[in-house]
């Protein structure tokens, strides 16, 4: 089962001007409709617990992830709905499965899973989590990746692991398709893409479009390795993009989100332009081999923002299999 995914729209923040907190989700839901409305397939959260340095300071509002997907998966229709990603050492792999579940039956049938082996350290030692050697992460990945597939598609799970063990786990009602598809984050040539082949149906990768088609080269070798099909994973592409209706236009934008606090860092590293222009980007990344993106927008309360990226950016992969 292939990721869904063609155009996702990330929400890495929620901090919007003037928007207090009992006004939060609805805002949250016009950003979603207005997302679905516009050309994107998917809406996807972060799973942090305090805001991270390239997006704002951590006293920034920050969701938790799969709730705010809850609650989107039954105010949207067409989305599919996943984390990017699910840090394994945050939560038990089998009830971090059960949750994308039930996100799942609540969607209808539009839930993907999103795993990865965690990195943000100072998070881990303010909520109290801990955060192990990379190498023991990485172990804990390849674990929660078994472990949650068979909860998606066995009657009843049962993975002895080194650091995590499901003994006849139920995870009923099964998901709506059968399974979920399964997405790994990051672009680690040795570990990250290895574990792609082995288990996943999508990636997200960073880096420009001759970057791209270098770890789709690599992705590609460990597909070869474990005797896989490299079409039957998504392979998608991760940015930020300040859009405006002409390239004046967005490089005022940026200059206001400059203004509102938006960390330069993050600027730095978006694509500012007009929708040609920003098409044309993502038209480079698709000539690589990138299936589908995935977008943050630092202006993403502007619904004409999102109109205006799903327009661009959409039909460009619109035609990718799914």
């Amino acid at each position: 089962m292939r990721l869904p995914i063609t155009l996702d729209l990330h929400l890495p923040n929620f901090t919007y001007p003037g928007v207090e907190p009992d006004a939060l989700f609805d805002k949250l839901v016009e950003i979603a409709t207005t997302a679905e409305r516009s050309g994107f397939s998917s809406i996807s959260a972060m799973d942090h617990l305090h805001q991270i340095p390239p997006v704002g300071p951590p006293e920034n509002d920050m969701l938790d992830g799969s709730t705010i997907l809850a609650g989107l998966a039954a105010r949207t229709s067409s989305v599919t709905l996943g984390l990017l990603v699910g840090s394994v050492t945050y939560r038990n792999p089998a009830i971090a499965a059960k949750t994308t579940t039930t996100i799942d039956i609540i969607s209808g049938g539009r839930a993907w899973h999103g795993l990865g082996a965690g990195w943000f350290e100072e998070e881990h030692v303010a909520y109290g989590f801990d955060f192990p050697p990379l190498r023991e992460r990485f172990e804990r990945l390849e674990e929660a990746l078994r472990i949650s597939r068979s909860m998606f598609t066995e009657a009843a799970t049962t993975v002895a692991g080194t650091h995590f063990r499901a003994e006849g786990a139920f995870n009923h009602p099964k998901p709506i398709r059968g399974d979920i598809p399964i997405l790994v984050g990051g672009s680690g040539e040795r570990k990250t893409l290895r574990l792609v082949a082995q288990y996943a149906d999508g990636c997200n990768l960073f880096g420009d479009p001759e970057r791209a088609k270098h770890l789709i080269g690599v992705l590609e070798g460990h597909c070869e390795a474990v005797g896989r099909d490299p079409a039957e994973i998504t392979k998608t592409g991760m940015g930020s993009v300040v859009i405006g209706s002409t390239h004046e236009a967005a490089q005022d934008k940026a200059a206001m989100l400059r203004d509102r606090g938006v960390p330069q860092s993050r600027l730095d590293a978006s694509i500012v332009g007009d929708p040609g222009t920003i098409a044309e980007r993502a038209q480079a990344m698709a000539d690589v081999g990138i299936e589908g993106m995935t977008i943050s927008l630092p202006d993403v309360d502007d619904l004409e923002a999102v109109q205006l990226a799903g327009q661009a950016i959409g039909p460009v992969f619109a035609g990718q299999p799914a």
